[in-house]
């Protein structure tokens, strides 16, 4: 559907994409049909802005509107739900989904394909749920990597190797996140113990354990 794009931004995400569409055969140039912005999400206006209006505009941002692309119209934005770093390459876009929002069919079309060449699995989101989907993206995400630096820090604590926590936490993914444990097993003894030893230990950590506690019996 587009024969060539300009990839703007060169960051973690932005070569990712540049190297996929590289992969197949998308012709990257100044002068392009599409131009596809990487850029973070504070500068998106500024640089859509400055782009002369004629070809069509796209972002990658999860949490941006579609009105940053003013005053643009040929527009919509495809959001690469992964995370991404400049260690690996264009393979992480592999098996990952995005979030494809447009403001009609010609644009819905157009994000589509562009998911589909990056080798991403599309689905429509409307402009007005970005917020709350880019919520669940980051407590997917980046609480994920806080909860490890927590579960680190108590096992360090215990003296126990936290490289042990990242096989559990794989396996879990692995096991389509069936719940065990003692919340699980409704043993109400063990989290008390689990409180004390934490109040003791590390007692800032208390309120982040009562909350994950209670969100887990729900």
């Amino acid at each position: 559907m587009f024969d060539s794009i300009n990839v703007i931004g060169s960051g973690r995400v932005g070569s990712a994409l540049s190297a996929r569409l590289a992969e197949r055969g998308v012709a990257l140039r100044e002068d392009a049909d599409l131009v596809l912005l990487c850029v973070p999400d504070a500068a998106i206006p500024r640089v859509a802005a400055a782009i002369e209006p004629g070809p069509w505009l796209a972002h990658v941002s999860g949490a941006t509107p579609l009105r940053a692309l003013d005053p643009h119209v040929r527009r919509f934005s495809v959001h690469p739900l992964q995370t991404f770093t400049r260690a690996r390459g264009p393979e992480q876009l592999d098996g990952a989904y995005a979030a494809v929002t447009a403001e009609g069919d010609d644009g819905r079309e157009r994000g589509w394909w562009l998911a589909r060449t990056l080798g991403l699995e599309p689905f429509m989101l409307a402009d007005e749920a970005r917020p709350l989907y880019h919520a669940g993206a980051a407590v997917a995400s980046n609480y994920l990597v806080t909860l490890h630096r927590v579960a680190a820090e108590l096992f360090g604590a215990a003296g126990a190797p936290p490289a042990g926590l990242v096989p559990l936490m794989r396996r879990t993914i692995d096991n389509d996140f069936e719940l065990t444990g003692p919340i699980e097993r409704g043993d109400w003894e063990t989290v008390d113990a689990h409180r004390r030893a934490i109040r003791s230990a590390a007692p800032d950590l208390e309120p982040l354990y009562d909350v994950l506690a209670e969100a887990t019996a729900r």
